[in-house]
């Protein structure tokens, strides 16, 4: 028999969905994560906004539309947000964020089955990956509160993995595996002992050879300490995703984030310092509840002043459940007219930093499209014309142009 596991959203719920393939291949079942025919599909639903959601529910459709007669099972945070919205989808079971690991156990269970969410970190099969880049889950849940976000109700407390679990898992990985990421809903509030330990953690995985990358962290995790021990570090990329949200102090408090603007820019010049050439990626909400056009243009000009990378630009979506859901919405059309002004500012931000890059260290991942296509250490993404095969290697490339939402070059 035949499984395909879909995963919506983050990262998080795609390393879960690889463990899950990997629960029933041990099984003897044929597995894929590509949407084609099937006999079972596992859908990894996501709820960061009510677009996410109806992917969720549209992603049923999709996949009956290859097997009409397949068993569907839904887990995850739209599920778990509101397991009844997948009542009439003929879905065979419905569970949540929690349990993933035991849908295998439960292919003969109909109807919900809505486990408790966990106080500690639940383990999962390790995964046979063998992608170039493999991600690794060190941490789940939230206890930030964002106004904003549903996430902490929906995944619960945060809770770290068990260090020697992780180092076990990275042994495992194959030698095809050249990077690893690091990712969890706030992966810079990973403990040991009640302690934040994200950089003792990064330091022991330096000793493995292979690059190591974080996910998304939050800006309080970084000072002078933390970045100069991260500077030793031989196999790590300066690639920072500080999610800001808002460049407007008065709109950080009501969204309660934990940091100011000054604070943020300090970070950033802290980061700098040691990394010169660092990749500083960010998310920016527009049209949060309250935010007029004074605020909205100190987040434009804390946004140039800060210089970032690239931007990952959302218009504010109101989600049930969370504190900003009863305040008063920002109109649709202002919320376009304030993306579409990041997407242009966005423009000249990334033509700006990549005029200081000329040769890059390229991990090749893929053929895409006639193309070599990877990453460098900064996150920039390349594309090669090569007669050599180079995916699964690191190769030196020499930046020609841009091109499509990379950059061009060539190997030297």
């Amino acid at each position: 028999m035949k499984v395909v596991t879909f995963s919506l959203g983050c990262k998080v719920n795609k390393y879960e969905s690889d463990s899950i393939c990997e629960d029933f291949k041990k099984q003897g079942y044929e597995v894929s994560d590509k949407l084609e025919w099937a006999d079972i599909y596992i859908i990894n639903t996501c709820a960061v906004t009510s677009e996410a959601e109806k992917k969720s529910r549209q992603m049923i459709a999709r996949c009956k539309k290859f097997n009409p007669d397949a068993k569907i099972y839904v887990c995850g945070c739209a599920s778990q947000k509101n397991p009844s919205q997948f009542d009439e989808k003929g879905v065979f079971l419905v569970k949540g964020v929690a349990g993933k690991q035991k849908l295998i156990e439960e292919l003969q269970t109909k109807g919900k089955k809505m486990d408790t969410l966990p106080t500690g970190y639940e383990k999962m099969t390790f995964s046979s990956q063998s992608r170039t880049r493999a991600y690794l889950k060190i941490q789940d849940g939230c206890n930030n509160f964002c106004t904003y976000c549903i996430i902490p109700y929906l995944r619960g407390r945060s809770r770290s993995r068990d260090v020697d679990d992780i180092i076990k898992e990275v042994s495992n990985l194959p030698d095809e595996v050249k990077e690893i990421v690091l990712v969890g809903i706030n992966v810079a509030d990973f403990k040991i002992n009640g302690e934040k330990a994200l950089i003792g953690l990064l330091e022991k995985l330096d000793g493995f050879d292979k690059r190591i990358r974080l996910g998304s962290i939050e800006d309080g995790i970084i000072d002078e300490s933390f970045v100069k021990r991260l500077s030793k570090l031989k196999n790590f990329c300066p690639h920072f995703h500080l999610s800001l949200q808002s460049g407007s102090d008065e709109v950080l408090k009501r969204m309660n984030r934990h940091y100011t603007a000054s604070q943020f820019a300090n970070s950033v010049e802290i980061i700098r310092k040691y990394f010169p050439l660092a990749g500083i990626t960010t998310d920016v909400i527009v049209g949060f509840p309250g935010e007029g056009e004074k605020e909205f243009c100190e987040t434009v000009e804390f946004i140039k002043n800060v210089n970032f990378t690239s931007l990952h630009i959302f218009p504010y979506s109101k989600r049930e459940g969370t504190v900003a859901f009863k305040m008063q919405d920002t109109s649709v059309e202002v919320k376009k007219n304030r993306v579409k002004t990041l997407q242009e500012l966005n423009t000249i931000l990334f033509d700006e930093f990549l005029k200081k890059n000329n040769n890059l260290s390229v991990l090749i991942e893929e053929n895409e499209k006639g193309f070599l296509v990877g990453h460098s250490m900064n996150f920039i993404k390349v594309y090669l014309k090569s007669s050599k095969n180079f995916v699964g290697d690191i190769v030196n490339v020499k930046i020609k142009e841009k091109f499509l939402d990379g950059v061009l070059g060539v190997s030297i």
